[in-house]
């Protein structure tokens, strides 16, 4: 991958992160004015779906090529920051109703807390039709969702034989509709790492894509065309079922939404090494702030609704918005600093436990086990 276009990847994963903050502070009770640019937070997350598949595709091609180095990679990226975060959480949680109630009322649950700590330690959340909510953390659903879509993709990529089809189909009977309806977005991010002739495009073709995605995406955000096609898939199969889709229930559009993604990373891949020179001269920044992404991501609702129950300020004075994601933004650096900023340490050290559990005869799930064979 070509360093520019790496760099607006990673500038692409700071500005999506960024939305999805910025879509999940727009309350009422935080800032009385409504956000400019606050509307984009569902978009942001099929953003990063595309965006994910594409990465794992193309690190799996390059470093991460065995089962061993993949899953060390994966599984220490997820719960250095799962288990912090949704251990977290509600303690986030009980303080902060302590000290300002309203800024949880209707967003957060605390019933059942062993089992959404242990559905969301093992991303089995969104199953099915449960929506098992991680406490006050919203967000936390596309990692139930992703962590799957990695899953699958392993399964796909170092299984051979008719047991990659049998592990596989095992894999979408466990994880039901709602995962399995949106992983043609992630999906189409490996697409476009894999699929070579869109490689080799021109760079007029490039610069055509690239500039026809940018008012496709504002033509797709304003036509409301995402509200009507989900109104009419609830006339479709009623109004119980389309609740229970809970974030798939937008499916429908997420599809056209993703291709519009693609046109975007197809299209600035094609030119990136022509325009993409202010890319390398923002390039300290660009790095630092996209290694604090899946931090601010995982951990950015908690910590916001239990700052502003903290200060408990007048959402008419902007302080009170400045202050709040301030502090909010100070503790995301704080624990990235020892999560995503320790990434080789946390990976070393569960490449040495899957080492150990391997050698011992007891794989996880017998799927790195079943692949190194395949592999041998």
């Amino acid at each position: 991958m070509r360093r520019e276009f790496s760099l607006y990847l990673d500038l692409v994963r700071v500005l999506a992160a960024g939305a999805v903050i910025l879509y999940h502070s727009n309350l009422r009770l935080l800032t009385s004015a409504k956000l400019p640019f606050s509307q984009h937070g569902h978009a942001a997350v099929m953003v990063f779906f595309v965006l994910s598949g594409y990465v794992i595709a193309h690190i799996a091609q390059q470093r991460e090529n065995t089962p061993l180095e993949y899953w060390a990679s994966r599984l220490s990226r997820f719960y250095a920051l799962a288990i912090p975060a949704v251990l977290l959480t509600p303690l986030l949680d009980l303080a902060g109703q302590a000290l300002g109630p309203q800024f949880y009322q209707g967003t957060t649950t605390h019933g059942w807390a062993a089992l959404r700590i242990a559905t969301s330690l093992s991303f089995l959340n969104e199953v099915w039709l449960a929506s098992i909510m991680s406490f006050s953390n919203v967000p936390y659903w596309s990692l139930c969702y992703e962590f799957w879509y990695y899953v699958l993709f392993a399964i796909l990529a170092f299984v051979r034989g008719p047991a990659r089809w049998y592990w596989a189909s095992a894999v979408a009977l466990l994880l039901g509709p709602k995962i399995m309806v949106l992983a043609p977005v992630w999906a189409l991010g490996v697409l476009l790492q894999r699929w070579q002739r869109l490689k080799n495009i021109s760079p007029a073709i490039g610069a055509a894509l690239f500039a026809c995605s940018l008012p496709a995406y504002g033509l797709f955000h304003f036509s409301g065309m995402t509200e009507t096609a989900s109104a009419w898939l609830r006339q479709l199969i009623g109004s119980a079922l389309h609740h229970q889709m809970a974030f798939s229930k937008f499916f429908l559009t997420d599809y056209l939404l993703a291709l519009i993604v693609a046109c975007n990373f197809v299209g600035m891949r094609a030119i990136a090494p022509y325009v993409g020179k202010p890319l390398l001269w923002a390039e300290p920044g660009i790095r630092l702030l996209a290694g604090y992404t899946f931090s601010a991501y995982i951990l950015h609702q908690p910590l916001l609704q239990f700052f502003a129950a903290l200060f408990n300020g007048d959402p008419n004075q902007p302080w009170f918005y400045l202050a709040t994601m301030t502090a909010t933004l100070a503790a995301i650096v704080a624990i990235g600093s020892v999560t995503e900023g320790r990434r080789r340490y946390w990976r070393g050290l569960m490449r040495a436990l899957l080492l150990r559990l391997m050698t011992s005869g007891t794989p996880p799930g017998g799927l790195v086990a079943t692949a190194s064979k395949d592999h041998a």
